[in-house]
């Protein structure tokens, strides 16, 4: 659900009332804030597992074993996303939804889970927090926009805490990724050597070295778009609030 529908602002000034978006049906809508509230549970519970875990060690260290399960649990869960875009009870891109989930999920378990040696990394732990500030925050602005109640609050931070965020995950992913090279390189964990029947060969470091190379065009034109987007739903706002 990588661009949910928002709250309904309020009828513009004049005759006219503007013309609503047709939204999801009752039905829809009532799985879709059981969803999206279970979802922000469950990102609260990583949260409080995080800092229970820094209180009882006295350090940041190795916390990613303290929420491991659940993160596992909840980001996987985030593949229904995907389903909601292809049915279309969320007005989203399927390809867009498709690539930022399955992304996560990748770094979840075909890295993160896979090579055991980066687990204790500070750069897990750096895109884990950014991924769980980011998750509370998107999932909440999701549910009240279903229910037409969406505080302003949620709606500036949805739209300003990626500025520091985005960031943040993104160096911890992509540092997560390169700690794991080496690992990789040695075990050829996940590659496929020549000769076998299929005559099939592939290159598990190669493919991991190319998924961060992908993030130079990307990154850019996510986070930029994303500004965009900021100025547009913020700014009108505030524009909104000076005619009043």
């Amino acid at each position: 659900m990588s661009a949910a529908a928002q709250g309904t602002s309020k009828a513009a000034h004049g005759d006219v009332a503007p013309k609503k978006k047709k939204g999801p049906g009752a039905l829809a809508t009532a799985y879709l804030v059981i969803y999206n509230v279970v979802m922000t549970a469950g990102w609260l519970v990583i949260a409080v597992g995080l800092v229970r875990a820094y209180v009882a060690r006295g350090s940041y260290h190795g916390l990613y074993y303290s929420i491991e399960k659940p993160l596992k649990f909840f980001q996987t869960g985030a593949l229904l996303e995907i389903l909601h875009c292809a049915v279309g009870i969320v007005p989203s891109s399927v390809v867009l939804t498709g690539f930022q989930v399955l992304s996560r999920v990748f770094l979840t378990w075909a890295v993160t889970h896979s090579v055991r040696e980066v687990q204790s990394e500070d750069s897990v732990l750096l895109f884990v927090t950014a991924w769980t500030v980011t998750e509370i925050i998107r999932y909440s602005f999701y549910t009240f926009s279903l229910l037409n109640h969406l505080p302003y609050l949620i709606k500036w931070a949805r739209y300003t805490f990626f500025i520091l965020l985005y960031p943040m995950g993104v160096t911890g992913e992509l540092l997560t990724i390169y700690a794991a090279l080496p690992y990789v390189q040695k075990t050829g964990l996940y590659s496929v050597t020549l000769p076998n029947k299929y005559n099939f060969s592939f290159d598990y470091y190669t493919f991991l070295i190319l998924i961060m190379i992908s993030y130079i065009p990307l990154f850019p034109q996510l986070y930029f778009h994303m500004l965009r987007q900021r100025k547009k739903v913020l700014g009108r706002t505030e524009d909104y609030s000076k005619v009043e």
